[in-house]
């Protein structure tokens, strides 16, 4: 059950009145926090391009694990550009319980680069797009930890949108859990909900096509503008956390 907390100001969190997408659509948000440099508040955000990020990774915590594949697949006024996977060296071997959720081994990795070997190449694909991931907090703090490990900045309007520490990732996987309250948030999950293919999953591109098609066929949904966008996200997000604690506290 949804706490009480409000969340945007005009109605609920998972209670989407009857007309309130159409108010949302046409709300501009102003003195958002977040928002990528070079990026208007008033911009219609399913008209922007947009890079899908996804990393398969050694484990769950960016300080000590690494990742070992990228995928980044790139929309354009919700058309899909461009898609790009690869694997890379972790430096460290790939626990089991890792390679047995995404199948990659060490042998797959023994004469891929590292990281730092491909990150220009990554970086071209991520230059001038709004970043996108499901569950963005993972991948963002992944990003972050290799560009701090290499020396890279994280900070400076001048940076691709993913790579400024400060600017808010769009996240599908916060609507989901909003739209589609009675059904599973698992990726391979609601891509069977919508009919949406998701032929190779836990691969990194394979997931992040299929994680931008999930946000286009949700757009119509939500707030039509890029800063009411990230404005609703952060409050809904920050909701989810208050009842997953709660959830847990009752839990255990």
């Amino acid at each position: 059950m949804r706490g009480q907390v409000e969340i945007c100001g005009c109605f609920p969190t998972g209670r989407h009145y009857p007309g309130i997408a159409d108010r949302l659509r046409t709300r501009v948000a102003v003195d958002v926090r977040g928002l990528a440099s070079g990026f208007e508040a008033d911009l219609p955000w399913a008209a922007a391009s947009v890079a899908i990020i996804d990393f398969e990774t050694t484990g769950l915590d960016p300080a000590v694990d690494r990742v070992l594949e990228m995928g980044i697949v790139c929309f354009d006024d919700g058309v899909l550009t461009a898609s790009q996977n690869w694997l890379i060296h972790p430096g460290m071997p790939v626990p089991e319980e890792s390679s047995r959720i995404h199948g990659i081994t060490d042998e797959m990795l023994a004469d891929k680069p590292r990281f730092e070997a491909i990150w220009e190449e990554m970086r071209t694909h991520l230059e001038g797009r709004l970043p996108v991931a499901y569950n963005a907090g993972f991948d963002k703090r992944f990003l972050l930890a290799e560009l701090e490990r290499m020396g890279e900045p994280t900070w400076g309007e001048h940076l691709p949108p993913a790579m400024q520490a400060d600017v808010e990732w769009i996240d599908p996987l916060v609507w989901v859990r909003e739209l589609f309250e009675d059904r599973s948030a698992k990726l391979g999950e609601i891509c069977a909900h919508l009919g949406i293919p998701l032929d190779d999953a836990h691969r990194a591109a394979s997931d992040a096509e299929a994680t931008g098609k999930v946000l286009y066929a949700m757009a119509d949904q939500m707030p039509g503008t890029y800063g009411e966008l990230i404005r609703v996200q952060t409050r809904y997000a920050a909701q989810q956390d208050v009842d997953l604690a709660v959830w847990r506290g009752r839990r255990f």
